[in-house]
This record gives structure tokens, C-alpha cells and sequence, in this order.
């Protein structure tokens, strides 16, 4: 699954630079209301999301929900040449998301396959309990702070997104401002669209190309082409609480120096459950429903 690998970390790397995503709700506005306040400091805007994006994690890792991948290799007329799925269970612990494959094809995980999952997830929760919140388990963070010396952001503006008032603008990475780090190079080759729902301040939308080829490791291991392009949804769930609803995206790469690869990739997020956790079922990653009131 090579684009999985490459595309959830676009992804994350998106979602960790641009906007964190769960803040609690503030009072609802109006359309009208909105329309008639001047649009908020784009900067100051992200560095209160920021600051209130821990205020319902624990709420978050009250939730499980299935996120199913579907991956087309293509060729250069954009006809299908193979198609593959993942379907994962996911699920939140002390901040971090978990992701636990349990089909490949449709078909669930069984013998030496499940049990290489169950041990490779142990461990990831292990390392999700012992890593702060604000850090990410591969130490690939950026903060909003550094973001906004690493991104221009401009034509900031109000429209209507799935019949809510959303504050919009545009980003683009500053090319001749020196990082560090994968997630800080992958940065400044991006540019994008954010839209921000107004009164939950929370990203309903995301939508990023790259302007520049982005290589890894020097282009030796391996180079993500300019042009390719993801977006991401999220939704409200309840109490102020949003989480994913899908993903697409195209990518165009070379690894190794050797092999070029275009793929498509369609993530659909649904099942969204509250479920209750034991200190030895976070150990294992199993999910035990909440009792019947």
C-alpha cells in the first residue's frame, strides 16, 4: 500500500500544519449575523485554534468509527489497473490517532497477518500512552507558530459550506524559507484552501496540491510530483465534537529512482460509535461497547 503509507501522512502532515481539528463549539451565528462581521485575523484565527484544540480530546477517545481505502492504480490515460482496499478500525489514544487494519480485499485479517497487526497496534498504543498529546508518534510536528513563518496566507473571506457560515483563505508555502524536518520541507511545496466552520471552529474542509516536486530523502527513496493533490472532510458527530468523513486524492511519484507510480485514493470514514476503554483493552486495542443505561 504505497500511497497509503505516502497519502496518510500528506494527510496528517495537512492537517497538523494548516488546522488543529477539535475545538469546542462556540455559539452558533447565523448567516446573516456572520455575513455582516468582518472576517476574523486569519493568524490570530489559527493560533486560537491552537490553543483550544485539547479541549475535547478526552471526549475524542471516547469515539471509534471504520475507515475503508480504496487505492486504483492507473495508467498515464487515467484507465484502472488495479484496485485494492483497507478497511481499518480507528481510534484515539492520549491524542493520537490508531489505525488497526482488520481487511485487506474485503477479506478480515487471519493467522500470521492478524497477528503481525495485533502486535505492530500493542505497540503503537504503548508509544500513543507514553508521547504527549502535542507531539506526533513519528516526532514529525510543526507547530501553528512555526507554520505561519513557513506559509503565506491570503484572500481571507466568508461562504456558505454545506449550509454553514465558514471563514476561507488560501495558503501557500514560502519556498525560500529554511526547514527542517519532513513535515516542515513537505510545507512549503503545498498550496491549498482551508475552510474553517464559524461557529464550532472547526476544519470542514481541506483541499492541497503540490506547486513543486517534493523529494525524500533527496529524490533517492522517493519523489511526489507537482500537481498532486488531496482534500479532506470532517463533519460534526455531537457535542461539538467533529471527526473525519473522507478523503481523496491523486498522486504522481517515483520511488526509488526506479518506479513511477500514479494511483487514486478514496477514504470513506462512517460508523461513528461511542465505546468505553479498560486500561488492559487500550494494552490490546479492542473495543468493549458501553453498558446499557
Amino acid at each position: 500500500m504505497r500511497f497509503r503509507k505516502i497519502f496518510g501522512f500528506l494527510v496528517l502532515t495537512a492537517l497538523a500544519l494548516m488546522a488543529p481539528q477539535f475545538v469546542r463549539a462556540a455559539p452558533a451565528a447565523t448567516a446573516e449575523q456572520a455575513a455582516n462581521q468582518p472576517v476574523p485575523d486569519v493568524r490570530q484565527l489559527m493560533m486560537e485554534v491552537e490553543q483550544h484544540q485539547r479541549q475535547l480530546e478526552k471526549v475524542r477517545e471516547n469515539y471509534t468509527y471504520t475507515a475503508l481505502m480504496t487505492i486504483q492504480d492507473v495508467d498515464a490515460g487515467g484507465q484502472v489497473k488495479k484496485t485494492e482496499s483497507v478497511e481499518s478500525d480507528d481510534f484515539f489514544v492520549n491524542g493520537h490517532l490508531i489505525e488497526r487494519t482488520v481487511k485487506k480485499n474485503g477479506q478480515p485479517l487471519s493467522g500470521h497477518d492478524l497477528e503481525k497487526e495485533n502486535a505492530r497496534v500493542t505497540k503503537l498504543v504503548e508509544k500513543a500512552e507514553q508521547t504527549p498529546s502535542s507531539q506526533r508518534l513519528d516526532q514529525q510536528t510543526v507547530t501553528v507558530g512555526r507554520l505561519l513563518q513557513i506559509m503565506d496566507v491570503n484572500n481571507p473571506r466568508r461562504e456558505t459550506f454545506r449550509g454553514r457560515p465558514t471563514i476561507v483563505f488560501d495558503f501557500r508555502g514560502r519556498k525560500h524559507v529554511k526547514t527542517h524536518g519532513l513535515a516542515e520541507d513537505a510545507s512549503k511545496k503545498l498550496q491549498g484552501t482551508l475552510w474553517i466552520d464559524e461557529s464550532d471552529r472547526q476544519v470542514a474542509h481541506l483541499e492541497v496540491s503540490f506547486v513543486q516536486d517534493f523529494r525524500i530523502g533527496a529524490g533517492l527513496l522517493a519523489t511526489v510530483k507537482k500537481g498532486s493533490n488531496f482534500s479532506f472532510d470532517q463533519a460534526p458527530v455531537s457535542n461539538g465534537l467533529w471527526l473525519p468523513t473522507g478523503a481523496e486524492g491523486n498522486m504522481q511519484a517515483r520511488l526509488l529512482l526506479l518506479k513511477g507510480i500514479r494511483q487514486h485514493l478514496v477514504e470513506h470514514d462512517y460508523g461513528f460509535k461511542v465505546f468505553q476503554v479498560t486500561t488492559q483493552q487500550a494494552k490490546h486495542a479492542e473495543i468493549v461497547p458501553p453498558a446499557s443505561q
